[in-house]
């Protein structure tokens, strides 16, 4: 372990995280600023990349669908609890963001005419999402990193751990940890697009990376952070009981026609509400959880055999053979499900323009609340969302570019020499406690008890003398976050 700050590096503009927000966010920022971009893993290995589905938009209004009618199954799935002016402008959005895709190489799928190819999800009344098979997400993260990496002003550095931010007279300061080695980056503009908190939950679909680590370095130099508690667990995680992180069955399986079954393989929505297997995510789960207390079960599974092996391996390659994995054959096999958590729909507080309650401080991707989801997600939007409020970001920073101080202020991150690493354990704590306290439902005296026990570990990390490594950064991230959505829970803040 080496000690302190190694060298200094100034940028004009530092993005922490590589996910389609991050990558879409310097790939417009302007060709003469200078950029740095930072992956806390591999690359490739963000939320975006597992996307399944696809990403919705209007990319040619026709008399079937239109802006609008996104936007009226957006407020729908959102509980009328959306950012009425941030809706406007993802759905308006949509076609330059898909058109910029296009232009870059992303092989979104073409039906038989060899148009673009739009299928159905949960919660849409038109068929508004481009896909590429089942690996959608993948493939315009892969598109967009060949793109960024050909930009002569912008620097990728992979796994590199963000363990430090403060704010500066003249921008920000960010520790750095690589291979053991601190390094201390000075910038004017910062972009966090760090993703969710999924890795707070004992059982998430999300990636390694979603560790809340930006939202809570946000949260302690005094950025708003707001609706953390607004969750959405995704009713259609495979199921074996027992898999930490739960590999995802995408909602675009029961676009394309799949059952919801209970522990007697009978269908039971119709129970629950009139659009069936095709309700909002928020509203299965609901009922996936109102039909196991009734049942006294939870084995559910979903079923789509009569599509045939042909349809089933063209159209959802990735999950065939990743289920055949598991000793599943998805034209033979109930596959069983049950919820899971999948994604953040609060987070750093932004305006318009992605810029946080700190000046030229910005977030975007999951990391972020733009209101534009309000209460639960329309499924695909996330992708679009990353994509629109990154350039916007993007686009404000080029607005301000001209005004930015000339030089740097450089904030120092040394440690004692003597500091130890954290204690093992918390992180799984916290995560036992929020699964206890908040999933799919709020149980309100494990979330009193439960928030008094993490104020407890708080005080642990506060209280020590750590060294600031990547188990530190996640506990401590674990901690703030997990704090911040019981306080929410205790308050009815839920939506």
């Amino acid at each position: 372990m080496k000690e302190g700050t190694i060298m200094a590096n100034k940028y004009d503009v530092i993005v922490v995280g590589s996910g389609s927000a991050g990558l879409y966010g310097a790939m417009n920022l302007p060709s003469d600023m200078k950029v740095l971009v930072l992956s806390k893993k591999d690359l490739t290995l963000c939320n975006s990349s597992l996307a399944q589905g696809g990403i919705a938009g209007v990319y040619k209004p026709t008399d079937d669908d239109t802006t609008e009618k996104h936007k009226e199954d957006t407020f729908i799935a959102g509980k009328q609890k959306n950012n009425p002016e941030t809706v406007d402008i993802l759905v308006k959005q949509a076609a330059h963001e898909i058109d910029t895709l296009i232009k870059i190489g992303v092989d979104f799928d073409k039906n038989e005419s060899g148009e673009l190819d739009r299928t159905l999800e949960g919660g849409h009344s038109r068929r508004r999402i481009f896909h590429h098979a089942d690996a959608t997400g993948a493939e315009i993260v892969k598109k967009l990193l060949e793109k960024v990496q050909t930009l002569p002003n912008v620097t990728i550095k992979d796994n590199s751990v963000m363990c430090g931010l403060k704010k500066t007279s003249t921008g920000f300061s960010i520790n750095v940890v690589r291979n053991d080695v601190y390094t201390a980056y000075h910038c004017h503009y910062l972009i966090l697009a760090t993703g969710g908190i999924g890795r707070i939950y004992a059982f998430t679909t999300n990636s390694a990376i979603a560790t809340g680590d930006g939202i809570a370095f946000a949260h302690n130099i005094g950025a708003e952070i707001s609706h953390l508690s607004w969750i959405q667990f995704h009713p259609t995680a495979f199921n074996d009981h027992k898999t930490r992180e739960c590999f995802l069955v995408s909602e675009s399986v029961r676009g394309e026609g799949a059952y919801l079954l209970n522990n007697k393989k009978e269908r039971f929505m119709q129970k629950y509400d009139k659009r069936l297997e095709l309700a909002p995510r928020d509203v299965v789960s609901h009922a996936i959880m109102e039909e196991s207390h009734a049942t006294n079960s939870d084995n559910f599974y979903i079923d789509i055999r009569y599509k045939g092996e042909e349809y089933l391996k063209h159209r959802f390659p990735m999950i065939y053979e990743n289920l055949l994995e598991r000793g599943y054959d998805m034209s033979k096999d109930y596959i069983p499900i049950f919820p899971c958590q999948h994604y953040l729909m609060g987070g750093i507080k932004v305006d318009r323009n992605s810029e946080t309650t700190i000046e030229n401080m910005y977030a975007c991707g999951e990391c972020s609340c733009t209101g534009v989801h309000g209460g639960n997600r329309l499924a695909s939007n996330s992708l679009l969302e990353a994509l629109v409020f990154s350039r916007q970001a993007a686009l404000d920073i080029a607005k301000k570019k001209d005004s930015a101080p000339k030089d740097f202020e450089e904030a120092d991150f040394n440690f004692a020499p003597d500091a130890k690493h954290i204690p093992t354990g918390i992180k799984t704590a916290v995560r036992g406690i929020l699964q206890r306290s908040y999933f799919v439902e709020k149980h309100l005296d494990e979330a009193v008890s439960g928030l008094e026990k993490i104020k407890e570990l708080e005080k642990t990390i506060l209280g020590g003398n750590y060294v600031p490594a990547e188990d530190y950064v996640e506990s401590m991230a674990a901690v703030v976050c997990a704090k911040i959505i019981l306080q929410e829970v205790v308050n009815g803040e839920t939506p």
